[in-house]
């Protein structure tokens, strides 16, 4: 029952949740009628609302209908790739397994279904090497957090051990394998998630292309769990017919990739490896050239190449030498597909060479343009300080010798759910100063983990290198700032 005030017509209704389709149907038909919204869910009772988007949402392009209708969905036994890759998307609401606070020893990996029998073998022996490293140092960083920290006496005994053994884990984690299962819950509007079953079905990796099958069949049929009266109504029958493979963003990596060998090989040339003590590094820019910035945006994912190597390089070239890339990109675009994310621009660049797990921390701003190179062991790996004092160095460097034998005789891209969250590689930020300051000030908060704290310090520091002025308004707390029982 609406509330009124004063005899008067209600003035907000709430409306109890409805199948995606048919509220998208319902407050489109609002929008488009004089009638109250009470009207128009009873008109969505009688009336087909598969006819009504297969029209105007999938034929005539009004994709704004398809933000109306919102489904919730939960990836379970996924990979921690697939997660990650399941979590891209600027318009996304969701929440993954934490690795920082609960215990992944006993997990089963995910084994990537292209590797062959042996191939397997050789992945499996490697990652229950990781994982059985992994429970040795959560014990060994347990036990030398207890030694360094002893519980204060106003906490409580069960809080003091929470506190460290999730601490520990913070250390731990860096072991865990690419390839650690996990859950991801997710609250997305069809159109989204009409997005992420096409750019999964078109994805390198087949776990994704799997999911991407699953996640159609799942919408063509009723909800797997009900809140009340179980329906066996599909809950996106619509969507489920027509989210295809993106074969355009399929085909613009492997057209760029084609350009880059042809063209300017120089840019998938290896960088020099960097040392495994070597922490996260940050390179801040704020590009002046557009073209240039959009020519090396594109050609980074696809590139060994730090951003300002390649930004550089395309401001040497001419004019027609920049149409190049961008007409490769833009060739097999259809009227169905949006521009590519590349095309987004933003003041600030950030090019980041960080941990994997301090990339899924980093992830989830989505304010962010987003970009990354290949997963990769080329530049090292972090080993975080606690590991020497906690007397753990040498199974942890031995964990890691053995990743990078079997690592080389994997194929690509499956060879990338072997690599441990300590595996350095590089990521591209683009954002404006709001989400830049937001970054740093929330992510270097004492509770936040060491790992994406030092990425957040570093921002900061570099935006007041190039901008002292602004990088004052920014509050960050330094890296040596700790407070370790709290969470």
């Amino acid at each position: 029952m609406a509330a009124t005030v004063s005899g008067k017509p209600p003035r907000v209704l709430t409306v109890a949740p409805m199948p995606p389709e048919k509220i998208a149907y319902a407050l489109a038909r609002y929008s488009r009628s004089p009638d109250s919204i009470r009207d128009s869910i009873e008109w969505v009772r009688t009336h087909d609302s598969t006819k009504f988007l297969e029209s105007f949402y999938f034929q005539y392009g009004h994709a704004s209908i398809a933000d109306l209708g919102h489904l919730t969905v939960c990836f379970e036994g996924v990979s921690e790739l697939a997660a990650t890759e399941i979590e891209d998307e600027q318009l996304w609401d969701g929440q993954a397994r934490s690795s920082r606070y609960q215990d992944f020893s006993r997990s089963q990996v995910i084994v990537p279904p292209e590797l062959t029998a042996h191939e397997q073998a050789s992945y499996q022996a490697a990652t229950g090497r990781l994982i059985e490293t992994y429970r040795l140092v959560h014990e060994k960083a347990l036990a030398k957090l207890e030694e360094e920290l002893p519980r204060p006496g106003d906490m409580k005994p069960d809080a003091y051990q929470r506190s460290l053994t999730a601490r520990a884990f913070d250390v731990a984690r860096y072991l865990l394998p690419f390839g650690i299962p996990t859950g991801v819950g997710q609250v997305t509007s069809i159109r989204t998630l009409e997005k992420q079953i096409r750019r999964f079905k078109a994805s390198e990796f087949q776990e994704l292309r799997e999911i991407g099958d699953e996640l159609g069949r799942a919408c063509a049929e009723g909800p797997s769990c009900a809140w009340g009266e179980p329906t066996s109504e599909a809950v996106a029958p619509t969507l489920s017919r027509h989210a295809d493979s993106d074969e355009y963003a399929q085909r613009l990596h492997a057209d760029l990739r084609e350009w880059i060998a042809g063209n300017q090989p120089v840019l998938g040339e290896n960088s020099p490896s960097s040392a495994r003590s070597c922490v996260s590094s940050v390179d801040l820019l704020e590009p002046k050239d557009h073209v240039a910035d959009l020519c090396a945006t594109l050609l980074y994912p696809l590139s060994t190449r730090p951003y300002r190597f390649i930004y550089e390089l395309v401001l040497d070239w001419s004019a027609a030498q920049r149409q190049e890339p961008i007409d490769v990109a833009l060739g097999r675009r259809t009227r169905r597909d949006e521009l590519p994310r590349h095309f987004r621009g933003s003041p600030y660049v950030a090019d980041i060479t960080m941990d994997i797990g301090a990339y899924r921390d980093l992830h989830r701003h989505r304010r962010c343009q987003q970009f990354r190179q290949q997963y990769t062991n080329r530049l090292g790996y972090e080993t975080p300080a606690m590991v020497e004092r906690s007397g753990a160095s040498e199974e942890y460097s031995a964990a890691l010798a053995e990743v990078d034998k079997v690592v080389t005789e994997l194929p690509q891209p499956a060879a990338q759910y072997l690599l441990p969250f300590a595996a350095r590689s590089r990521f591209l930020f683009k954002m404006d100063f709001a989400e830049l300051e937001y970054v740093s000030r929330l992510r270097s908060g004492v509770k936040g983990h060491f790992s994406y704290r030092a990425v957040a310090w570093e921002l900061k520091c570099a935006l007041d290198r190039l901008d002292p002025q602004l990088g004052a308004l920014v509050k960050a707390t330094p890296p040596e700032v700790e407070d370790p029982l709290t969470r």
